[in-house]
């Protein structure tokens, strides 16, 4: 599958993070929803990039299956004063991803995986921000790699 799918899935994966997050629901159900209504589809107009749906499938339940061991990943490599309950949900799931990628995928480079997220990070906010997300997978490239 060619990087554009990949990026497409993560992508997608981060938004069916984020849903899980405000909307809990049995994992199969999640994953059905974005296989039927949101890969690859058109949506208001809009058409949605065909993602490589088996690393979408891996991202998702991987990051929710190992969510406590990224979470204190995530927590330790905060600046202090900051916890997770503060971050804005989308960046904490750009986060969770990107950490998953990072500890289960090492057949995938670090600067593939953390220009991916940075790249995720700028659709949905500033420069500042998607500065932070580099730094924190950065960090947690360096302690898991």
């Amino acid at each position: 599958m060619n990087a554009r799918a990949r990026s497409a899935a993560r992508l997608a994966a981060v938004q069916a993070l984020y849903q899980q997050a405000m909307e809990p629901r049995p994992l199969a159900a999640l994953l059905d929803e974005f296989h039927r209504h949101r890969l690859g589809a058109t949506i208001d107009g809009v058409e949605f990039a065909a993602a490589e749906s088996d690393f979408f499938d891996a991202i998702v339940t991987g990051a929710l299956a190992r969510a406590e061991e990224i979470d204190g990943l995530l927590a330790a490599r905060l600046s202090e004063g900051w916890r997770l309950e503060r971050l804005d949900r989308t960046m904490l799931q750009i986060l969770r991803a990107g950490a998953w990628e990072l500890i289960a995928r090492p057949d995938i480079g670090i600067a593939t995986v953390i220009d991916e997220y940075v790249d995720v990070a700028h659709a949905f906010f500033d420069p500042r921000e998607a500065k932070f997300a580099n730094g924190v997978l950065d960090a947690v490239a360096r302690a898991v790699r």
